[in-house]
């Protein structure tokens, strides 16, 4: 393993610290209290795993995929169970590759999340990362019915070194759009990520805005590859996998950023996200660095949630 992937591991190990001392010392509580596998110990895993944030429906697909295992294999003993559980979880993630194909095409990313979830953050940190990587990077501030999202976004570009499309507080963003994607192509950009609005509490304004800036896409930028992800603040447990549904009744999520998993006991809705909606966890954020914004890779993290410090 290399030193920057070991850096990787040993801050994604670090980030999840809140959320391991919630599953795993419960977990490992049962695994060396109990002297049989019986409901009483499947229960307590059932219990733990909840107050994990993994959400009852996975919870419960995750123990019923056990039992299986535990029968088939004939485990006795409750300490042989722990390998299997892990493996269990990391199968709920299993959703196949997690495309990146947006990295490689021309394209527009369209970034949704309600305030305060880390949304505008996340975008200046996928800027930086992609402009290292070579990528010529253009921002839109398309946000731009909260007060200073422009401003910080316009911060942000400064930091990751990209430029910006803006227009005043109040603009049509579907007409920041316009904007970006003509001087997209103008200036062959490699990725448009533009900062789109997230007023959950009205789907139907929510919904045709979205509608009208894919209408502008689909006209000026036909040949460019479409991704949409919503950021969702990790700390908020079961009312993100919420507002994932609901974002997902107005607009076609191909990914989901999971922010501030390093503050939290709940990161296990990592978990419930990917398994009950089947939309790939894509990035999660565990720092304030550029470089704390990850790609999800589902073995990973999960081995991060059991691997003690």
């Amino acid at each position: 393993m290399s030193q920057g992937k070991k850096g990787i591991f040993g801050r994604l190990v670090a980030g999840l610290s809140k959320t391991r001392d919630n599953i795993v010392a419960g977990i490992d509580s049962i695994f060396n209290g109990f002297s049989a596998i019986d409901d009483d110990f499947y229960e307590e895993i059932e219990e733990t795993l909840i107050m994990g944030d993994i959400g009852i429906h996975t919870t419960e697909a995750i123990i019923g995929d056990l039992r299986e295992k535990v029968k088939e294999q004939k485990i006795k003993e409750p300490s042989e169970c722990k390998a299997l559980l892990i493996d269990t979880i990391k199968n709920q993630m299993d959703l196949g590759e997690n495309a990146y194909e947006f990295e490689n095409r021309r394209s527009v990313v369209l970034v949704i999340g309600v305030n305060g979830v880390g949304k505008t953050t996340s975008i200046g940190k996928l800027a930086g990362q992609l402009k290292d990587q070579g990528k010529k990077v253009l921002l839109a501030a398309a946000d731009t019915f909260r007060a200073a999202a422009i401003e910080q976004l316009s911060e942000w570009a400064n930091r990751a070194g990209v430029d910006i499309i803006a227009q005043q507080e109040g603009s049509d963003p579907a007409a920041v759009v316009y904007d970006a994607v003509c001087a997209a192509k103008a200036r062959n950009a490699d990725v448009l990520l533009c900062d789109t609005a997230g007023r959950l509490h009205n789907k139907k304004n929510l919904m045709e805005e979205l509608r009208k800036i894919h209408r502008i896409i689909d006209k000026e930028y036909p040949d460019a590859y479409r991704e949409t992800l919503v950021v969702l603040d990790g700390t908020t447990g079961q009312n993100a996998l919420e507002q994932a549904r609901q974002f997902r009744e107005v607009a076609d999520i191909t990914g989901i950023v999971l922010t501030k998993l390093d503050g939290t006991a709940k990161g296990g809705i990592a978990v419930a996200i990917q398994a009950e909606l089947g939309i790939p966890v894509k990035y999660i954020g565990i720092g304030e660095q550029m470089d704390d914004l990850q790609k999800f890779n589902p073995e990973e993290f999960v081995n991060a949630l059991f691997t003690r410090e």
